[in-house]
């Protein structure tokens, strides 16, 4: 049996998680009208492709050693029809309905004990479009590995396998205990490891606030409850955009969500913090062609959301100065790179002092906004066309919104995670961000 220790980053998401809080990622992936392929079709067809991904047959077990720690293992009675269902929406409004379905299916953490994903496919009437939606535990993907892992069920991916131009390797064991070789070069990373950990430590120490001064709008304590908004902006648009301004897309996405932000909060009858919010801006480490059985590899940055400034193309420009900074000091350093310092912590913290630093978000961050890539290649199921793809984050405890974003197709498509009692306007928050894109066009001119 294929085992593999989790990464200390991968144990912490593990213990993070409580009934409130699940810690999984998702994706709600819309297809073209499949009017000669009915529901039950496409469910044989996405469980016989999750069935051919090794990594989906795996599950948590803990361990003797190290202490506290704990390992994948292939799951000896795995039964991918326990993991997909078909739920039928019924005609008109597909998209309304798979939206409100998604949000709600989010709420439910992931059954321990068996492998940690799920699929659903959505079906209205047959005219209409189909939906898959896509539940990955956080301990099993970062949003890279999770959008290799959602690869695998599309047909580009399967007929990839099926032509024998990829073979799956079985996951590899890996053993704790370093070979004699190893001694010496392992100590001498850990002493650099733990100058970096130091580092980071006193830095995330520095940045934590004793007083929180977030709007009330993305604090609450959690009601369990969880709601899908989503909005979809023109890629050329927001590229428009960066070329007059200069910077990176991902800077104009980022000054869009404090403008949207702003707006929002001042239509609620909000007072504006006295502090902008900070937002946790995730970072992949990892590279290209990395195994599968890598584990998280992820870093963030901390920024200042600058929803006080009513200016956008002044919001654009801070967001710009300070994402420089924070590029120019490198992901592997300052308090956004407090993932970094968790691959540094023992098992046996992470098992015990999860709960601790789950509630300690709240005094680093006040809001999550991570961009997912995508393949540009066009992609499809069952010879259907994937029109639109909206990604989903957990949300940390204490805070009541995450935001996701995913190019594709020409177009942004954003994802807002919410607690449904503390948010329960989220989709106007969602509108806010193509009104302020509007509004940063207009400013930049023809």
């Amino acid at each position: 049996m294929s085992t593999e220790l989790l990464a200390p980053l991968d144990l912490a998401f593990w213990h993070l998680e409580s009934d409130a809080h699940p810690m999984h990622l998702g994706a709600l992936a819309v297809f073209d009208p499949s009017p000669d392929l009915g529901g039950e079709q496409i469910l044989d067809l996405l469980a016989d492709r999750a069935a051919d991904i090794p990594r989906l047959r795996m599950r948590v077990r803990d361990v003797w050693l190290p202490v506290g720690g704990a390992a994948w293992v292939t799951h000896k009675e795995f039964d991918v029809r326990r993991h997909v269902r078909h739920v039928r929406l019924g005609a008109g409004n597909f998209a309304g309905r798979a939206v409100d379905l998604a949000g709600e299916l989010m709420e439910r953490p992931l059954r321990r004990g068996r492998p940690p994903w799920e699929m659903y496919v959505l079906t209205g009437a047959p005219e209409e479009p189909f939906a898959v939606l896509v539940k990955l535990h956080h301990a099993l993907a970062d949003g890279m590995r999770a959008v290799a892992i959602g690869a695998g069920i599309l047909d580009q991916m399967a007929d990839s396998r099926a032509g024998g131009s990829r073979r799956h390797r079985p996951v590899a064991s890996k053993s704790w205990l370093p070979g004699p070789g190893q001694v010496a070069d392992l100590a001498k990373g850990r002493v650099e490891e733990l100058g970096r950990a130091l580092g980071i430590g006193a830095s995330v120490m520095r940045a934590s606030r004793l007083e929180l001064g977030a709007s009330s709008a993305l604090a609450a304590s959690s009601s369990g409850t969880r709601r899908l908004a989503t909005a979809v902006l023109d890629l050329e648009d927001v590229q428009r955009v960066r070329r007059a301004s200069g910077g990176t897309a991902n800077d104009v996405l980022l000054a869009l969500t404090a403008g949207a932000l702003r707006r929002w909060m001042l239509e609620r009858g909000d007072r504006l913090p006295g502090a902008d919010p900070r937002a946790l801006v995730p970072v992949s480490r990892r590279r290209p062609g990395s195994p599968p059985g890598s584990g998280n590899k992820l870093s963030a940055y901390l920024l200042g959301l600058p929803v006080s400034e009513d200016d956008p193309e002044a919001r654009l420009q801070a967001v710009r100065t300070a994402m420089d900074r924070n590029k120019s000091a490198g992901p592997a350093r300052g308090a956004g790179a407090v993932a970094v310092l968790a691959d540094q912590l023992p098992s046996l913290a992470h098992r015990f002092g999860a709960p601790l630093a789950g509630n300690a978000a709240r005094m680093l961050f006040d809001i999550l906004v991570t961009s997912v890539p995508l393949p540009r290649s066009a992609l499809s199921f069952g010879g259907r066309p994937l029109r639109e793809i909206y990604p989903m984050a957990p949300l940390a405890r204490g805070q009541s919104l995450a935001v996701a974003l995913s190019t594709y197709g020409g177009r942004v498509h954003v994802g807002l995670v919410a607690d449904g009692r503390a948010v329960p306007d989220a989709d106007r928050l969602a509108d806010c961000m193509g009104e302020e894109l509007h509004d940063l066009l207009k400013v930049i001119g023809p």
